[in-house]
């Protein structure tokens, strides 16, 4: 528990973080993603865990920095995270795409937001890029998820260790396990904050499929998971560029 936990001394005494990188076929990004996250260790101790799901697991064998713990998983995000989860030494669980990156005082924000009763959350989207249509595209994600209080895994979502083995972790199904989770945190009748600090993600999945047809198929894919078709009918509808199923 983020809040009652025994605490770290890292200059002054602060609760551990730990953030999870799901990746698959990362190699080129990962080494900058790790050099990012490093420089959030002025804000207190951070863990960095990268795993790996893609075939041969090498993503894990171009790292540079020895202290990233290195965990090989079968693939498949909700599967990674479970087992980067299980791994993780921290009080609070960031889970981070490679290709996100963090707000400045990000993890100060986190280790503010996490207290009372929330033990759970996630920030704001922006995209990076100066087409206006993706700011568009993140303006309405960003309403959609004040309104509804669940949020999209590439919005760097956040909870404390305890409400994560709480709620039995991600469902290891192969579409919408971050939407799935928090909408469990939300049944519980949980608050779950969203921060206004933005993450900023990459825009290659727009540009990978084109904006109008990635934004369309996104729409209509929560559509229909949110009226009850199964994860594994939606993944088998949809395969995306490299065969990966990214967030809506």
């Amino acid at each position: 528990m983020a809040q009652n936990s025994t605490v770290r001394a890292h200059n002054k005494t602060t609760v551990l973080i730990s953030i999870i990188v799901p990746v698959f076929n990362e190699g080129e990004i990962i080494n900058d993603l790790v050099g990012h996250v490093k420089g959030f260790s002025k804000e207190g101790p951070v863990e960095i865990i990268v795993v790996d799901g893609g075939p041969g697991h090498k993503t894990l064998a171009v790292i540079d920095d020895p202290c990233v713990v290195r965990v090989k998983s079968l693939p498949g995000r909700g599967t990674q995270m479970n087992s980067g989860a299980a791994m993780a030494s921290g009080d609070i669980l960031v889970f981070l795409h490679a290709d996100t990156r963090l707000p400045q005082g990000a993890l100060s924000a986190i280790r503010r937001s996490l207290s009372g009763s929330v033990r759970a959350g996630a920030f704001s989207l922006s995209i990076d890029s100066a087409r206006w249509s993706l700011a568009v595209i993140a303006c309405f994600a960003n309403v959609r998820t004040r309104i509804e209080r669940v949020p999209y895994g590439d919005q760097g979502q956040f909870m404390t260790a305890d409400l994560f083995r709480e709620v039995g972790g991600f469902a290891e199904i192969p579409i919408m396990e971050d939407v799935e989770l928090f909408r469990r945190i939300r049944r519980m009748g949980l608050p779950i904050v969203i921060l206004h600090d933005m993450v900023l993600t990459s825009p290659r999945r727009w540009e990978a499929e084109g904006i109008l047809r990635r934004t369309l198929t996104n729409w209509w894919l929560r559509i229909r998971y949110r009226f009850g078709v199964s994860p594994e009918k939606l993944k088998r509808q949809y395969r995306p560029h490299g065969g990966e199923v990214d967030d809506i």
